[in-house]
């Protein structure tokens, strides 16, 4: 996936929602909102790796939802997106809240103008959605972790349907360096020469931010942007519950608008964000840990909990085509030797477990968070700092459902096929360099294995064959 083609279909849908006709000027309702939704932070499996043993011990930082809503007036057409720091949304917290904000505001949000959307981290709770595959490592629906997702999202937009007041949107973009690689691009080879020629990379490195301006106060109340880069910095053996890069990213922005005291009259400034990093740090070191004992009162709960009554900046960073796009820039490496991973298999002399990609901090997971998150916050701050295109427009939205088990696809002049129901296959079971999957698959294999059950003079013996 490339330039030009990373809307994923719920930034479509945001995007329609400015889409140019019948020319107004420019002002909307605005409005923001951000939620705690960190859920249970001990004993509980992760949703993204599909790793049984991994399991929360603890938190690197909590975990947030993060809305916008632009409406055109009070009764009029509006938008609302949330971004969630969670693997990703389900359709089941998608009925939860709808049904939430149907008893407090009638028909005002539904379906057709909500989008929930997860920035992909793989360090969150498991145990939300609705599907038994999903269910399978966490062992179950998880009430704690569902509760605490479903909770966020309907404050969040509560804090943000409260608070909306006239104001302006700014548009930018601009290239993200260094912050996601292509981590099958043996895959990526198989396109056909004459697509790949029209792009320099082979992946999409465009950020797109939207800047929300409130007309009365010159100031932004908030900023999201949407960049591909897989929320895998935190590895299948992190036990901390993290928003991985995209949500440290967040909490820099967000930290850096508050030191900054940013608004309009400043916005094309070009800020240095060294002594903002440093007082963050400063106020990070003081604060000591209890030694088991119970906090006082004269903990600072607020500026660990980051509480926000919707009138505080909101930073949020969203996840774009992400695709096979991994934050782990250094490359993929075997675990037993030090060297380049197989270039096709992504394996290790046929062992996939041992190919591991690696993050800019290497061996430090969490050094590797803090740089990829910082990658992308300094862009965006950039694309904030000199933003300058305005929407303008009414405010429209599209929703479809479709069913992808019966779509006709055209292979040639001659030849028509059709899609089939989902199945989880060998190139699931083959896992990715951010995550390894089952020992004997490898990415790329071109053989069908299965496991055959045989009896032989009373035995039952359990064989692993692979045909061609």
């Amino acid at each position: 996936m490339h330039k030009h083609q990373h809307l994923l279909p719920i930034f479509v849908a945001l995007c329609a929602a400015f889409a140019l006709i019948d020319e107004v000027d420019g002002e909307y309702l605005i409005g923001v909102g951000s939620y705690d939704m960190t859920g249970p932070a001990a004993g509980v499996n992760m949703m993204g790796y599909a790793n049984i043993d991994q399991n929360t011990a603890g938190i690197h930082f909590r975990l947030r939802a993060r809305t916008f809503i632009v409406a055109e007036s009070s009764q009029g057409a509006r938008f609302a997106f949330v971004n969630l720091d969670a693997g990703m949304a389900s359709q089941l917290v998608t009925i939860k809240v709808l049904q939430r904000l149907k008893t407090r505001f009638g028909d005002l949000y539904t379906q057709e103008n909500l989008a929930i959307s997860g920035t992909h981290t793989h360090a969150g709770p498991a145990g939300y959605l609705q599907y038994v595959v999903y269910s399978v490592t966490s062992l179950g629906f998880i009430n704690q972790t569902f509760d605490a997702i479903v909770t966020a999202i309907e404050q969040s937009i509560i804090q943000a349907h409260n608070n909306l007041k006239p104001g302006s949107i700014l548009l930018n973009t601009g290239d993200v360096e260094n912050a996601g690689i292509n981590r099958s691009p043996s895959a990526y080879l198989f396109n056909p020469p004459e697509e790949r020629a029209r792009y320099t990379t082979n992946v999409d490195t465009t950020m797109t931010l939207l800047q929300l301006l409130d007309s009365a106060s010159n100031r932004s109340i908030g900023a999201f942007s949407w960049f591909a880069t897989h929320g895998t910095s935190m590895s299948r053996e992190n036990r901390l519950i993290s928003g991985d890069n995209k949500g440290a990213a967040a909490r820099f922005f967000e930290d850096w608008f508050t030191f900054s005291n940013n608004s309009l009259s400043t916005r094309n400034t070009k800020f240095s964000t060294i002594e903002n990093i440093s007082t963050l740090r400063n106020k990070a070191q003081k604060i000591k840990a209890t030694g088991g004992k119970p906090c006082g009162k004269t903990t600072s709960q607020g500026f660990k909990v980051r509480k926000n009554d919707g009138s505080r900046f909101v930073g949020a960073f969203c996840q774009s085509n992400v695709g096979d796009v991994t934050p782990n820039v250094l490359g993929a490496f075997c675990t037993d030797t030090g060297k380049p991973c197989d270039f096709n298999h992504s394996s290790c002399n046929g062992n996939d477990q041992l190919c591991v990609g690696r993050g800019p901090g290497y061996p430090d997971e969490i050094l590797s968070t803090k740089i990829i998150g910082e990658r992308q916050f300094e862009k965006a701050m950039e694309l904030f700092s000199s933003a300058t295109n305005p929407l303008s427009g009414k405010i429209d939205y599209r929703h479809a459902y479709i069913n992808f088990t019966s779509i006709e696809v055209q292979l040639n002049e001659s030849t028509v096929v059709k899609t089939c129901p989902a199945a989880v296959g060998a190139g699931f079971a083959a896992g990715t360099t951010d995550g390894p999957g089952v020992f004997g698959f490898q990415q790329g294999d071109t053989e069908v294995c299965t496991w055959q059950l045989a009896s032989i003079s009373d035995h039952d013996l359990l064989s692993w064959v692979c045909r061609p």
